[in-house]
C-alpha cells in the first residue's frame, strides 16, 4: 500500500470518528430549522468547492492545449475541439452544482 493511500485512508477513518457523535443526537431534537440552516450552509460549501475545483482544472485544461497548440500548429482544430468538450463538462459539473444549491436554497428556506 502506497503512502499516498495509506494517509488518505488515515484521513477518512480520523473524519469519521471526528463526525460520528453528530449522529449520536436523538431524532426528536433534530428540528427543521437546524435542517434548514445545515443545507444552506451545505448549498453554499458544495458551490464554493466545486466552482474553485472546476476553474482550477478548466485553468490546466486551458494551459495544457495552449502548449499543445504551440507545439503542434498543425492539430490546433483538434485540440481545440477536445479543449471546448472539455471545458463544456467540466462547467456543467459546476452548473449542476448550483442547481442542486438552489433546490436546497429554496427546499428549506430560512423562517420556515
Amino acid at each position: 500500500m502506497s503512502k499516498r493511500s495509506l494517509l488518505t485512508t488515515a484521513i477518512v477513518l480520523a473524519g469519521g470518528a471526528f463526525f460520528a457523535p453528530v449522529y449520536a443526537q436523538e431524532a426528536a431534537a433534530a428540528t427543521n430549522n437546524s435542517v434548514a440552516q445545515w443545507s444552506i450552509i451545505t448549498a453554499g460549501f458544495a458551490l464554493a468547492i466545486a466552482s474553485g475545483l472546476a476553474a482550477l482544472a478548466q485553468g490546466r485544461a486551458v494551459a495544457s492545449a495552449t502548449e499543445a497548440i504551440a507545439r503542434n500548429p498543425g492539430a490546433a482544430g483538434d485540440i481545440r475541439g477536445s479543449l471546448l468538450i472539455g471545458l463544456v463538462l467540466m462547467e456543467s459539473l459546476a452548473i449542476y452544482v448550483l442547481l442542486i444549491s438552489l433546490i436546497l436554497f429554496f427546499l428549506y428556506p430560512f423562517g420556515r
